[in-house]
């Protein structure tokens, strides 16, 4: 199957703009093939500005996300492998989509919290039974 992440990442920065907030994206600066300005990269990361005001031509494709954005008056050819984007969020309340990172040959997960982990004792609620039956 096809990878959901950027499926994802449109749909959030969709709603993002929507919401009258402002997109910002989480790369991982360090990853294969990504380009964007070194001066800015703070721990193998970047945190980008993509709302329509900020940026030209934005592009989201299956692999990669590009635009054309300005950074101290220079207008840079921005481009991340989608695998590179670590989270997606709107800057004002924080709210949006995380990813794990991701390696060369890592999967296509995603995640917004982890499991607690189950054990004999933990206390397991009973279901109770539908009301529903099949018709045929």
């Amino acid at each position: 199957m096809l990878s959901n992440k950027p499926y994802l990442i449109r749909a959030f920065y969709e709603w993002i703009v929507d919401s009258e907030c402002t997109p910002y994206i989480l790369v991982n600066a360090a990853y294969p093939n990504c380009k964007v300005p070194q001066e800015f990269i703070e721990n193998n990361e970047i945190i980008l500005n993509i709302s329509p005001d900020a940026i030209r031509d934005l592009k989201i494709t299956k692999e990669s996300l590009e635009f054309h954005a300005s950074f101290s008056g220079v207008v840079h050819i921005i481009s991340a492998p989608v695998k590179a984007v670590l989270a997606i969020y709107a800057n004002e309340n924080q709210q949006g989509m995380f990813f794990d990172y991701e390696d060369d040959n890592g999967s296509d997960e995603w995640s917004t919290t982890s499991l607690p982990e189950v054990t004999e004792e933990t206390p397991v609620e009973k279901k109770k039974s539908s009301h529903l039956r099949l018709v045929d």
